[in-house]
């Protein structure tokens, strides 16, 4: 299958290495001197050190040519690895070519109008594009290694649910396929919201009983939303759920995880953000995540202590004691 991979991050860059092995990948980076250097030493130094390019992976910064990558025929896959806020203009861009699919690979809502990458693309790119998410717990630097993973495909397509399943399933990649594409989006989006969230208790060294209580009851407000905006409850017991929300708020290799121990340190977020070098999408999805969630009338307590320690000036030991302080009631609620 030709395969083109728009966005050269880290997890774009993984994704295209494993495609490689099996299918005609094309990986497009807007930066002209770092796709050449890659090209150059077959290796992405900047967002995957320690790795090797495969030999029949094509890196480029030519769009056009990525674009004229999928023309020839049916058998051919869009991926998107962009960030939730380069979304848009990646799409708005893809306007001007025939592009036969789009799937991308971000998690999170759009700071600005609150909405899901399903919607953004829709917008800019109209009905007649087939549209997917591919979604759940993948640290790009273990998939890079070859690592197992267990992914879910999200689509109201089922022609483009298999298309993605012939091209990505295999090896140590597993595959599962869902038509809950909003259950699929909101699981991934917030997860990293409570991630920042456990990274503040594990910096605060408040145990792993706290730990486990705020994913918990983290899972719960993920659900209350996602059922409030169209998801279902299944998806959020699934890898895009609770697989991915286990993932981001225990593992070393978490963004957003960091983002949270370092705001326990004491660190301002600016140098938090500054010293990862890369898209930490909880912070920029924490407002809009709380603002939803009070438009629809929708519970959810941590994500609002997360996005008042971010962006109002709480502290740390803010969002801790309001947590705790909260009334007893039924878990269920």
């Amino acid at each position: 299958m030709n395969i083109t991979i728009l966005g050269a991050g880290a997890w774009g860059t993984a994704l295209a290495m494993v495609l490689a092995d099996r299918n005609r990948v094309v990986l497009w980076g807007r930066d002209p001197a770092a796709m050449r250097d890659a090209a150059a030493r077959r290796e992405n130094a900047a967002y995957l050190p320690g790795f090797a390019l495969p030999e029949g992976l094509a890196v480029t910064s030519d769009f056009d040519a990525a674009l004229a990558h999928l023309r020839g025929g049916d058998d051919a896959l869009l991926i998107v690895a962009s960030s939730v806020a380069g979304l848009r203009p990646l799409a708005q861009r893809l306007q001007a070519h025939a592009v036969p699919n789009m799937v991308w690979l971000c998690k999170g809502f759009e700071e600005a109008t609150r909405l899901l990458p399903h919607q953004i693309a829709r917008e800019a790119l109209g009905a007649e594009v087939s549209l997917a998410a591919l979604s759940g717990p993948s640290f790009a630097q273990e998939v890079a290694r070859g690592l197992p993973c267990a992914l879910t495909v999200a689509s109201d397509s089922a022609a483009l649910r298999d298309a993605v399943v012939s091209a990505v399933h295999g090896g140590n990649l597993r595959v599962y396929s869902s038509d809950d594409l909003i259950g699929v989006e909101v699981g991934g989006a917030v997860k990293n919201i409570l991630a920042i969230a456990t990274g503040v208790v594990d910096g605060m060294g408040l145990g792993l009983n706290a730990r486990a209580a705020l994913i918990t009851r983290g899972l719960a407000e993920i659900t209350r939303l996602g059922i409030a905006l169209g998801g279902r409850l299944e998806t959020f017991m699934g890898l895009t759920g609770v697989g991915d929300l286990i993932l981001t708020c225990t593992g070393d290799l978490s963004r957003n995880r960091k983002v949270g121990l370092g705001l326990a340190q004491g660190k301002p977020l600016d140098a938090i953000v500054a010293e990862l070098g890369h898209v930490a999408e909880g912070v920029r999805c924490a407002q809009a995540v709380r603002t939803l969630a009070q438009e629809r009338g929708v519970d959810m307590p941590i994500a609002s202590a997360v996005a008042a320690v971010l962006f109002d000036g709480e502290s740390p030991r803010d969002l801790v004691g309001r947590l705790l302080s909260r009334d007893p009631r039924d878990e269920a609620v």
